[in-house]
């Protein structure tokens, strides 16, 4: 079951999803999460990610190989009014690619909502497909790239091109806290944080599990806490870099961070 997105039912045209500047118009005229994630869902701005999801949702997985993949942008997914805004990387070709909802269907997933299960962020400690009942409370889960990309490596114009979509619902959400797992989240945020005016330190701070960096938004009282996390990949929570214990503690410094 694919989850059913909102139609971007304004008046007033962002173009084709095909167009480069689609992803800019779009965002712009959204007035909500709704009509955003409805947007970002039609986005076929990025050739080369288009082109490898759907291949992806042609040549399947064996293990999946009778279901339908979702193949398209998978948008941001949680709370509406969170405080804590945890940012990914992208779509995995068969987790988010397939399901349609970020982090879902892949092991990654498994250790991410467990934690946040753990903590009392997420209603249910698994997120097997988007009609599963989950529902998170005081977070909403994004990423700089809304398409899965090869080899997990989305390349520096496909994340500047998709960097609107973050960028408003950055504005829409207004999160206290961002929790942002590995460094390509990180230095995509701080970019986006950037260019929305943000005073963001040069040098750029640098990202390390456990980082704490608080940002303010010059002239409008905005105070945002970045919290670094190492990624929650196969390749660091199976080999130990990433514990079950080291995610709680992030998740849970959050949540003081949100609520205080």
């Amino acid at each position: 079951m694919h989850p059913d997105p909102a139609p971007a039912g304004r008046p007033g045209d962002p173009g084709r999803p095909e167009d480069p500047g689609f992803p800019a118009r779009a965002a712009a005229r959204a007035l909500d999460l709704a009509e955003l994630d409805g947007s970002v869902v039609e986005c076929r701005a990025c050739p080369r990610l288009v082109a490898w999801r759907e291949h992806v949702a042609t040549v399947k997985r064996a293990a999946f190989r009778d279901e339908t993949y979702w193949a398209r942008p998978a948008p941001g997914f949680g709370d509406p009014d969170a405080g804590v805004l945890v940012v990914g990387l992208a779509p995995a070709a068969h987790g988010a690619n397939r399901t349609g909802r970020m982090f879902t269907g892949d092991r990654s997933g498994d250790f991410l909502f467990a934690a946040m299960h753990r903590v009392g962020m997420a209603s249910q400690p698994t997120s097997v497909h988007a009609g599963d009942g989950l529902t998170l409370t005081g977070v909403r889960i994004t990423a700089p790239v809304h398409c899965a990309p090869p080899d997990n490596k989305p390349l520096p114009e496909e994340r500047h091109r998709c960097g609107p979509w973050l960028a408003r619902e950055l504005e829409l959400v207004r999160p206290r806290v961002a929790v942002v797992l590995g460094g390509f989240g990180w230095d995509a945020l701080l970019r986006t944080l950037a260019e929305q005016g943000w005073a963001v330190p040069r040098p750029r701070p640098r990202f390390a599990h456990g980082a704490e960096e608080v940002l303010h938004r010059p002239g409008t009282g905005e105070r945002l806490t970045l919290l670094g996390c190492f990624h929650v990949s196969q390749q660091n929570t199976f080999t130990g870099r990433l514990t079950p214990a080291m995610l709680d503690a992030v998740l849970r410094r959050s949540l003081t961070l949100a609520r205080g």
